[in-house]
């Protein structure tokens, strides 16, 4: 009996104390709370409609049983969104989000603009399908709209549904156009998951043990990281003796992103592209530029990526922000390089396709009618220095990069040797997430915040997002 009755008073006691505990966890995060640590989301006037479908654990599990097992997905819990509504998300609650991944920098507009919304809709009642073979309004009016953003003789439009496809379609043109095969990229850089995209990509995550030929990776002019820091023209050497080296002399392509996204939004080193652009263009290749994430507005100064390095490409490929969510890509090149398409036939069955046309009209006119572009400028340049001050108060912040509304944080356990931070980085997001950010991640390494939201984003989203990291790395 006593002995029950001691048990049963331990039992009481350690009851007691945690009741204390969670009392107490309440007063100090109520307490932080009223002195402004805790950030709290935007004022937002919206509220979405009651969420009927089924609840996340049963998505799962259908994903589990019928998805690829490939397919992968962000924190220890999986989200389910059901709405969206500009810069900001809703779970299955009701629960709002700020989304600075932007879908992983595609909805360049924000989610569901109106404008854009209309536009799919109407088109929708009209005709969804035909085929290019027939003429339609849509897909023309679109490509001379795109045509009139980019310089030069850049005025010829081939419409596909993805990077990927766009990347491909580039890659296969430099090749007839030239008559060569050597192809050149840079290391840690991603183009796509298809057999020519993934030769050029290059991190092992994205490759996959199959042939992968005629593609050379040159040294990545990467600032923080790179063996030169800032100087591009060092850099740029690897690609004269690659071209010396390693090929016949002769190269089809030299491909490249202005800002590196999957690899962790690393801009490329000054003076880089002039050199490389000329030594590429020696040797008889195309350079192309890939605009899928760098595009349409985001890095702010710009209206695409390569323009803020003084060089005008021979085939600019794109996708992602030109349909702010719908599944659009395309590549534009010169009058010239075009025809070699005509030596066989070239079709795409949904490229140009009237639905996705209109939306991508519709996105154009609203980053100019809306000032985008220069609220990409604004709002990302107060949040880099933002994010840059925060650096000064966290040795787990090791560099704070990028251009506009494409960002990267870089988190490293020591600052001297760059060691990467994985782990903290996962904890991170996962932890600001219950904050009510989403942030994306990258880098070969997995320690990059990606920070690239819809170009609607505001100062106060800003000032929240950074708050929230703020706060999390706090409780380190």
């Amino acid at each position: 009996m006593l002995r029950i009755t001691g048990n049963r008073i331990v039992s009481e006691r350690l009851s007691s104390i945690n009741r204390w505990r969670r009392w107490y966890s309440v007063q100090v995060a109520r307490k932080d709370n009223e002195a402004g640590f805790i950030p709290k989301l935007p004022a937002f006037d919206y509220t979405p409609p009651p969420y009927e479908g089924p609840s996340g654990e049963e998505i799962l599990a259908k994903r589990k049983e019928f998805l690829s097992p490939s397919m992968f997905f962000f924190y220890k819990k999986p989200l389910n969104i059901v709405h969206g509504k500009m810069q900001y998300l809703f779970d299955e609650n009701g629960r709002r989000y700020l989304d600075a991944f932007g879908g992983i920098a595609t909805v360049s507009c924000g989610h569901c603009h109106p404008k854009v919304v209309e536009a799919i809709v109407n088109q929708t009642r009209k005709l969804q399908h035909s085929t290019i073979l027939y003429l339609n309004n849509a897909v023309a009016d679109f490509a001379e709209a795109l045509a009139a953003k980019l310089p030069g003789d850049l005025k010829v439009v081939f419409f596909t549904n993805s990077g990927t496809e766009a990347n491909e379609l580039a890659l296969l043109m430099a090749k007839l156009y030239t008559g060569n095969h050597d192809v050149i990229s840079l290391r840690n850089g991603y183009h796509g998951n298809a057999a020519g995209t993934m030769g050029a990509t290059a991190q092992s995550v994205w490759k996959f043990n199959v042939i992968q030929s005629g593609v050379h990776h040159a040294v990545n002019p990467d600032p923080y990281r790179g063996i030169f820091g800032s100087d591009g023209e060092k850099y740029a050497r690897d690609v004269e003796e690659i071209i010396e080296y390693g090929t016949s002399g002769n190269v089809a392509a030299f491909i490249s992103e202005a800002i590196q996204g999957v690899g962790g939004i690393v801009e490329l080193a000054p003076g880089y592209l002039p050199a490389v652009y000329k030594m590429v263009k020696n040797a008889g290749g195309l350079c192309i530029a890939d605009e899928v994430q760098a595009g349409f507005g985001r890095t702010g100064s710009h209206f695409w990526g390569f323009e803020a390095h003084g060089v005008v490409p021979d085939i600019v490929t794109m996708a992602k922000g030109i349909g702010s969510g719908i599944p659009l890509g395309a590549v534009v090149t010169t009058p010239r390089i075009a025809e070699v398409l005509t030596q066989r036939s070239y079709f795409n069955t949904f490229g140009g396709n009237p639905v996705c046309s209109a939306a991508g009209r519709a996105v154009l006119d609203v980053i100019a009618q809306e000032n985008l572009q220069q609220n990409a400028l604004t709002v990302g340049t107060y949040l880099k220095n933002t994010l840059t001050a925060l650096q000064h108060k966290y040795q787990l912040i090791g560099n704070v990069r990028g251009k506009g509304l494409m960002l990267g944080v870089e988190l490293v356990t020591d600052r001297e040797l760059k060691t990467p931070a994985k782990l903290e980085t996962l904890h991170i997001m996962d932890q600001m997430k219950d904050l009510g950010v989403l942030i994306g991640k990258g880098g070969c390494r997995g320690n990059v915040f990606r920070i690239t939201p819809p170009l609607c984003f505001t100062k106060e989203d800003a000032d929240f997002l950074v708050g929230a990291m703020d706060y999390t790395m706090s409780k380190i």
